[in-house]
């Protein structure tokens, strides 16, 4: 008794909120009745029915969260038959609903075959008013739950259909380009792994998420992992795991990326940042399938599809002893090379189209233009951050111009074109120097960040914020 009154409580504790709206079919008028007078006080709305055949008349009017239906008619009084039939046809009209049967007669056996062809729960007349409101409280949380399952599963095929281009935010006519699609279509279908080489921000992720779109593995998870962005000492716990005590700061288990990825893509980005040591592990996990947490004896299989992108002169690296050979084997079954947008003239103002629609649509502004003088600007700049430098500095101009037509005044790029011995530094802002700085270091080293960090004295991580502080 004291745990069905806690059940009570509880129940009436989860409906306080009074919402859900619920049908009850049954042709007894007292148990309609008894039935809305007890539960009125706990949903947000109660219709109720006698006659089955205006089911269908009634769900086409209104949507209800959960249905009471009888299992036994005027022309059916025992079998169950009859509920059975209107269980069928509710589902057919709305394969969502969320019905519970109640019945008189308590055959297990039709309860279980209720169950089996799509009932959530059976209760029998005369009903315990605590089971029949645990039993609806239970049933509008599963209705929330199909609720939320398939407004995510719509939002999920909106999403696909927005990004059914095939190389969608992906642009280019250009002959490199043209390579780099073709390329993609031939491997995407296939489980091999990719390693994609380009300069920074020439779109090596966009490469790598057009890979997974076209895979069999669309459906899954996509992890990304920027490898210059994760400091050394936390590599290992954050693509392998742990467990609760492995170190001093494991308070609990946590999954690694490479677990989490399981079953879908995982990219690793700036591959060639990766810790000599974590390279012969990472490279085991490729050879046998299974990975082991920081701390754990007890290995955990894993299917992925690996893709990895650097921006780093990597057969250099092998040759310097910086990076594992067969590794690097394992890694690049297929490369894919991004070339720079200095050398994709063809693409250059189709780019510049997309991204100012792109952007005004974002800040809901209305449509705008470059102009001959402004395109010829933007054409004659090195662009060492780009299609990302690029895409930053038409975000900007769309934000502060007032005019339709955006002019050269509107992009200021006075960084460059200036002669590679003209090192002065113009404005004393330090700001603005240090920006400077940046853009010549990037440039001088074609986008190559490790090189650029070096030259500049920073970490890749301090320099990958200042990328991100300045745009680039």
């Amino acid at each position: 008794m004291e745990r069905k009154l806690l059940v009570f409580l509880m129940e009436q504790k989860a409906m306080k909120k009074n919402y859900g709206r619920i049908l009850i079919v049954d042709d007894d008028a007292d148990v309609l009745q008894a039935a809305q007078v007890f539960l009125k006080q706990h949903v947000g709305s109660i219709r109720t029915e006698r006659n089955p055949t205006l089911i269908p008349h009634l769900l086409g009017q209104e949507a209800f969260d959960v249905i009471l239906l009888d299992m036994n008619f005027e022309r059916d009084l025992s079998s169950g038959q009859e509920g059975l039939f209107w269980l069928k046809k509710i589902l057919a009209l709305d394969p969502q609903a969320v019905v519970v049967l109640i019945t008189a007669y308590g055959d297990v056996d039709l309860a279980v075959r209720a169950i089996k062809e799509g009932a959530i729960d059976f209760v029998l007349k005369p009903w315990q008013n605590e089971k029949l409101l645990a039993t609806v409280s239970a049933a509008l949380s599963l209705r929330s739950s199909r609720s939320e399952t398939e407004s995510l599963r719509r939002r999920q095929q909106q999403l696909s259909a927005d990004l059914d281009h095939p190389f969608h935010d992906f642009i280019g006519s250009s002959p490199a380009m043209q390579q780099v699609f073709q390329t993609i279509a031939k491997v995407a279908e296939t489980d091999a792994n990719v390693l994609i080489i380009g300069e920074n921000g020439t779109g090596k992720e966009l490469a790598a998420r057009a890979l997974h779109r076209r895979s069999a593995r669309a459906g899954e998870i996509f992890m990304a992992v920027d490898m210059g962005g994760i400091s050394e000492t936390l590599f290992e716990s954050e693509l392998f795991g742990h467990v609760k005590g492995a170190f001093t700061d494991a308070r609990s288990d946590r999954i690694g990326r490479i677990e989490l990825a399981s079953g879908g893509t995982l990219f690793l980005d700036e591959i060639g940042n990766l810790p000599l040591g974590l390279q012969a592990k990472l490279l085991r996990v490729l050879e046998t399938r299974q990975v082991t947490r920081v701390g754990a004896n007890t290995p955990v299989d894993v299917d992925i599809r690996l893709i990895c992108a650097t921006n780093m002169p990597i057969c250099e690296l092998v040759n310097r002893a910086q990076f594992r050979q067969d590794l690097l084997y394992r890694i690049n079954t297929v490369e894919i090379h991004l070339p720079p947008l200095r050398d994709r003239h063809e693409d250059f103002k189709p780019l510049v189209e997309h991204f100012i629609g792109q952007v005004c649509r974002k800040y809901h502004k209305p449509p705008k233009t470059v102009s001959a003088a402004g395109l010829k600007k933007l054409a004659g700049y090195p662009w060492p951050g780009n299609i990302r430098e690029l895409k930053h500095a038409l975000e900007r101009a769309v934000i502060l111009s007032e005019s339709p037509t955006l002019q050269p005044e509107d992009f200021p790029l006075s960084h460059a074109p200036e002669s590679a011995t003209d090192l002065a530094i113009k404005d004393l802002n330090l700001e603005q120097a240090e920006e400077t700085l940046v853009r010549r270091a990037l440039s001088k080293h074609q986008g190559n960040v490790s090189q650029a960090a070096r030259e500049l004295g920073l970490t890749r991580a301090a320099l990958y914020r200042r990328l991100e502080k300045y745009g680039l």
